[in-house]
């Protein structure tokens, strides 16, 4: 049993690895937005994004207070960890993702919300994927249970929902199932709250899902839609280009 708990573990951080998710932000803050923005259309290098890291920062606290401003500190730290990710730079990446978590979890031991919880569950996410393998066995499968206490609070948060479909489509076989995560995918276009970043996330993991099937005809219109969001995307451009 301890064996079986601790492949489960390794499977959910491998399945992490390859999505790539996250980046939640339902009515983003028209100052959060160059820093999304930028981590997403991969274009820049750390050292360009830093200062919009910092600006963002000092936004959100200029603008914001109490477990918002945790919130909103949260996703600062995520966004700029996924860069160092992007990078290489696993050092650097899990600072980002430790100040991350500890400003979700004030913001939940002050006031649990869905969006608190799935900040957490993001950091935690990619911790895992920074860290050594001792901490990702740790911590691997709270990263689902994080999404699902998303989910108990708000049943449409698209991220969340992205999270407990993403395992069925990026698990290593023979743990995936493509066409049940695919229907689980295109069931949060019209069951979950949307943003730009989610329908990314969405359109490209379908794509994956058929690109593993080697069904490219069918991968083809989803990853076009994916890059017509963000079209400098490597991730995306990646999918598409192979055949």
């Amino acid at each position: 049993m301890d064996i079986l708990k601790n492949i489960m573990r390794i499977l959910m951080v491998l399945f992490l690895l390859a999505a790539g998710y996250g980046l939640r932000a339902e009515n983003l803050p028209e100052w959060m937005l160059p820093l999304r923005e930028a981590v997403y259309e991969q274009q820049l290098k750390a050292e360009e994004i830093e200062p919009l890291y910092r600006a963002a920062k000092v936004a959100a606290q200029e603008h914001c207070s109490g477990t918002a401003l945790e919130l909103a500190l949260s996703r600062c730290e995520y966004l700029m960890g996924r860069v160092f990710q992007y990078e290489k730079r696993n050092s650097e990446a899990a600072e980002h993702y430790a100040e991350g978590m500890k400003c979700a979890e004030k913001a939940i031991a002050a006031a649990p919300s869905d969006e608190a919880w799935l900040m957490l569950s993001d950091n935690l996410s990619q911790s895992c994927a920074v860290r050594s393998t001792g901490f990702a066995l740790s911590n691997g499968l709270n990263v689902e249970k994080f999404a699902k206490n998303a989910l108990a609070l708000n049943s449409r948060n698209a991220t969340a929902q992205y999270i407990v479909a993403a395992r069925w489509v990026f698990a290593p076989a023979p743990f995936h199932n493509y066409k049940k995560g695919i229907r689980m995918m295109e069931a949060i276009l019209t069951e979950g709250d949307m943003d730009k970043d989610d329908r990314f996330n969405v359109y490209s993991a379908i794509g994956y899902g058929y690109v593993q099937q080697k069904k490219y005809a069918e991968a083809r219109p989803w990853l076009i839609k994916s890059l017509e969001i963000y079209p400098t995307n490597k991730y995306a451009a990646g999918l598409l280009e192979k055949k």
